[in-house]
């Protein structure tokens, strides 16, 4: 078991605690994307995600490849995201 998962954050977090909410469920989809492909070192690589006014900002401990961007990016477009392609990622 795993028990290092990033930081959840979002701007307005107080008064809209959906966004946590739509944080976690973009989180377990990108880490079911992550293991379906095989990628077990991947939840290691990831250390904060936060909504800024739906758009999604992934903060990596290690530098993510193109694939792993793309996780974020199917998720956050999903119904369990935002619905957007607004994500961002930071090193």
């Amino acid at each position: 078991m795993f028990l290092d998962h990033p930081t959840l954050t979002a701007t307005n977090s107080f008064t809209e605690p959906d966004r946590l909410e739509r944080l976690t469920r973009v989180y377990g989809y990108v880490v079911a994307l992550a293991d379906m492909a095989g990628k077990q070192s991947f939840i290691e690589k990831v250390s904060q995600m936060h909504d800024h006014k739906g758009t999604l900002i992934v903060f990596w401990h290690d530098a993510p490849s193109e694939d792993e961007k793309a996780y974020f990016a199917q998720a956050w477009a999903s119904k369990m995201g935002d619905g957007s392609t607004n994500v961002e990622h930071e090193v």
